[in-house]
């Protein structure tokens, strides 16, 4: 595959995608007739704080469903732990996946639960609602599957439960980049059913789905489904000593 083949994939889907997120901006703006920032986008040392813990239990999240399915021998390395094989694959994919992290989050959960929230509608719909876009939205993936697109919709309310608790976009954003990062591009993994190009190329044991998540990749899996839920719990925790309280909200 020629050198530059990676840049052209960047291009076009970074393209579709960084578009996504100025659009959203625009409405936003000017249908809306709301600042940007109000979204969640405000730039402040707490903030940056939330990012950098999203980044950190996003990542961590991936690592430990790695470990597990690795030494549970449902999936298996070629080649040395020791020698990660970088590529071009490993920068052009940061930059789109920052871009979807950033795009997905704006919409879903800024666009999304902030208009619903100027319409009066109660808490618990703005969650299911974003939530069950989020998830309708990945529906067309290849090898979706339907308990894939369960923890979707599942990872889709502790997006929800990030950005209410802090007031913005920063935790969910940085958990988001680090999430499907890790998974494709460190891992191995599929990413929501898409091929990965990671710095590991592993063989995935296809008789146990239900954990693996097949071809589909660890988020059509309950390993994906307990973290999750073990992400919810921490991000409880650190909004405890963050001082927001847990499910404090002006919904």
């Amino acid at each position: 595959m020629p050198d530059f083949y990676p840049w052209i994939e960047l291009l076009m889907n970074g393209g579709g995608v960084a578009g996504a997120i100025i659009c959203s901006l625009l409405i936003w703006k000017y249908i809306n007739k709301k600042k940007v920032v109000t979204l969640g986008l405000e730039l402040n040392s707490l903030y940056m704080k939330d990012f950098g813990f999203g980044l950190f239990l996003g990542g961590a999240s991936m690592t430990l469903i790695f470990i597990i399915l690795l030494f549970a021998g449902q999936i298996s390395v070629k080649g040395s732990l020791l020698v990660p094989d970088f590529s071009i694959y490993s920068l052009t994919f940061l930059i789109l996946f920052i871009l979807v992290g950033f795009s997905e989050e704006i919409f879903f959960r800024g666009y999304i639960m902030k208009t619903m929230e100027d319409r009066h509608n109660s808490k618990w719909l703005l969650y299911v609602m974003s939530a069950l876009i989020f998830s309708l939205f990945h529906g067309m993936n290849p090898n979706v599957s339907t308990f894939g697109l369960i923890n979707i919709g599942l990872v889709g309310l502790l997006f929800s439960y990030m950005y209410d608790a802090t007031k913005s976009l920063w935790m969910p954003i940085g958990y988001h980049i680090t999430w499907n990062y890790f998974q494709g591009n460190v891992f191995g993994f599929p990413v929501s059913g898409t091929d990965p190009h990671g710095l590991y190329h592993i063989t995935i044991d296809s008789s146990v789905k239900l954990f693996t998540g097949g071809n589909f990749g660890p988020e059509g899996g309950l390993l994906a489904t307990f973290l999750i839920l073990v992400g919810l719990f921490a991000t409880s925790i650190y909004c405890k000593k963050r001082g927001s309280g847990t499910f404090v909200s002006k919904y």
